[in-house]
């Protein structure tokens, strides 16, 4: 009966996980002093943006369907100033506020999507807020890696298709397709 609703979750569950593995694949290649530069005063570093997300996340997933996704204690403005963390205490503040996203996304049910909450007290649809969160850490993990490769030039490791390598790419996925729909694979 909620066969679309079911396919959106699992979506939304996919494009969440390989947004944040995208993030950390590119943080792992940065030293802790490369997580803290910044290309001007007024830019944002990557240990903020993991800050900002992670306070996003801890605001908006926290009783998603029962209070407003912008909570009084949030601080947002303390999120945008770098506090020189450590790597791995960037890294623990990074994997509580998935641990809160994930956490309700499992366990949202197809009917929820038919819902509304409410964000900064305005209604809004589940599906829209789901949405919202997807381009906002789509865009932040974009900075992470615009900024990684920035600092890393020549030395960063391409996590998508490589420069002048569609056609190989290409050509691979075409190669396992075949062989999957063959059975070998």
């Amino acid at each position: 009966m909620m066969a679309l609703e079911e396919e959106y979750l699992t979506i939304i569950k996919h494009q969440f996980k390989h947004l944040k593995e995208r993030a950390e694949k590119g943080i792992a290649q940065l030293t802790e002093e490369e997580i803290h530069w910044k290309p001007s005063e007024e830019s944002n570093n990557i240990a903020i943006i993991i800050k900002h997300l992670s306070g996003n996340m801890h605001s908006r997933w926290v009783d998603f369907l029962s209070t407003d996704g912008e909570k009084d204690y949030r601080d947002r403005d303390a999120e945008f100033v770098d506090d020189g963390h450590s790597m791995e205490r960037l890294m623990q503040i990074w994997e509580q506020g998935w641990k809160l996203l994930f956490g309700t996304i499992e366990n949202l049910q197809s009917s929820d999507l038919h819902k509304t909450v409410t964000l900064r007290q305005e209604p809004i649809s589940v599906i829209q807020a789901i949405q919202t969160e997807i381009s906002h850490i789509s865009y932040h993990v974009g900075q992470i890696l615009f900024i990684g490769k920035q600092i890393k030039d020549k030395d960063w490791t391409i996590l998508s298709i490589p420069k002048n390598g569609s056609l190989a790419f290409n050509e691979k996925v075409l190669e396992k397709n075949s062989l999957s729909k063959r059975g070998i694979i």
